[in-house]
């Protein structure tokens, strides 16, 4: 008897923006828009770049507060201080697109659960099904003080509240059951009562009745996706996410990785198909090696010492730091920080690892920041990401342009078509919303569910 024919696995991509691109040197580039952060007619541009390449997504990082690595002089040479708040930015975005999805990041710490519902609801039907939350719990110093607050709730604290808020959300979207509304002229009636449905929710850190006041999202829900790799965010994805962001430089560390949140699933009566691990990859793409090698050199000649620095401030004190030799190896290595700091882990390691001197360290964050950097032709970068796929260290990357637009114009044009040469990347769009393009199902409605027991 033939067996059933299995659809390929796909490669995953998303397009991680940050303004002027992902190398800290980036605004001063030639090639790079100065004033992306508040420039939207930048980010048109970028959405249909990524679009052209036909992307599953794109994604921007935020924070509630304003981001400050190093000292005042490090600061002031920074180009990230000034940049959209992403919900509002995709909503924008979504009507000068077809298919691309929209990933927001909003913090389950600083907001509250019916308000983010709302918006991503919204968000949802504004761009017919094409929104994503990327859930964080922040950490970042320079946000608990927009809120009143002399420091975080403890790392423990802020994902016991995670698991809550998601569960709050989602149950909101649910309020309205997908044929609800029948807003038929004839006999007067607009929505089935019985159809909507109040949470009622009682917990530990939230008490929330709803019901929302926007109909069940196109996508049912809204993609949720989580970003850290920490024991804490590790289990936060595995209970709750859809897709989960991660940085590794090695292949042996994603492969752990991955087979590490994969075998958390189960447990939460989950199966591996339904969370995609998307390590970052940033890359830097020349038609020769020559031309990637010189790319990336005239980036590294951009980067202030001063800002270099600032990007080792978290690992190491920065009045310690001022007075080593930058060309040689750090005189210690710390011991990362318990809790949620992951990152930490990976530049550790990656320091010790390749041996790096502190010039190198920071001159490799400065590209993106503990994610993988791939300086080479576009054979070499699909090589890379051929082997994570095919090996079992990801489902896909998100793709961090160290130049905007520049990087994700070269990327499009000289990468996409590798990998689609290889039978790796789709050449067209495989449906109209994200979870259809992301090979994700849409998540039936808890009230749905009741009604067939019953």
């Amino acid at each position: 008897m033939s067996q059933p024919n299995t659809p390929k696995r796909q490669l995953r991509l998303g397009a991680f923006i940050m303004p002027t691109g992902h190398h800290i040197a980036a605004w001063r580039h030639p090639g790079s828009q100065a004033d992306s952060g508040v420039n939207i007619d930048h980010y048109i541009e970028v959405v249909k770049t990524a679009e052209r390449g036909l992307f599953d997504q794109v994604f921007v990082a935020d924070s509630p507060g304003i981001w400050h690595q190093g000292d005042d002089e490090s600061f002031s040479r920074q180009g990230r201080v000034s940049h959209f708040e992403p919900v509002t930015l995709w909503a924008a975005l979504s009507a000068v697109t077809k298919h691309i999805g929209f990933v927001a990041t909003a913090s389950t710490t600083y907001e509250d659960p019916f308000l983010l519902a709302r918006k991503f609801a919204s968000l949802d039907h504004i761009s017919k099904g094409r929104a994503a939350w990327n859930v964080v719990t922040t950490s970042a110093e320079s946000v608990y003080g927009n809120f009143g607050l002399d420091a975080h709730p403890d790392p423990a604290t802020r994902y016991e509240r995670a698991h809550e808020f998601v569960e709050v959300v989602k149950g909101l979207w649910d309020s309205f059951e997908d044929d609800a509304f029948s807003r038929n002229k004839d006999s007067g009636v607009y929505f089935d009562p019985h159809k909507l449905h109040k949470l009622n929710h009682v917990g530990q850190h939230f008490k929330v009745s709803g019901p929302l006041n926007i109909e069940r999202p196109p996508q049912g829900h809204p993609v949720i996706v989580q970003a850290g790799s920490s024991e804490d965010g590790k289990e936060l994805a595995a209970a709750t996410a859809e897709a989960i962001f991660t940085a590794w430089t090695s292949l042996a560390e994603a492969q752990a990785f991955y087979a590490d949140v994969k075998g958390r699933l189960a447990r939460h009566g989950r199966t591996p198909d339904q969370l995609l691990v998307l390590p970052g990859i940033s890359p830097v793409v020349g038609r020769t090696q020559e031309e990637a090698d010189a790319k990336w050199a005239a980036l590294q000649k951009l980067i202030h010492p001063a800002v270099g620095l600032g990007t080792l401030a978290p690992f190491w004190p920065l009045d310690e730091l001022q007075k080593w030799d930058l060309d040689a190896p750090p005189p210690y290595y710390p011991e990362p920080p318990k809790g949620v700091n992951s990152r930490a882990h990976v530049v550790i390691e990656l320091a010790r690892r390749e041996k790096y001197t502190i010039r190198q360290l920071y001159e490799y964050l400065a590209g993106a920041r503990g994610h993988l950097v791939v300086v080479g032709t576009p054979a070499k970068i699909a090589d890379t990401i051929q082997e994570w796929f095919e090996q079992g260290a990801a489902d896909g990357f998100n793709v961090m342009p160290p130049v905007l637009p520049e990087s994700l114009n070269d990327f499009v044009d000289l990468v996409i078509p590798e990998l689609q040469r290889r039978g790796l990347f789709r050449t067209a769009y495989e449906g109209s919303t994200l979870r259809e393009n992301l090979g994700l199902a849409r998540p039936e409605s808890r009230y749905a569910s009741v009604l067939k027991v019953a």
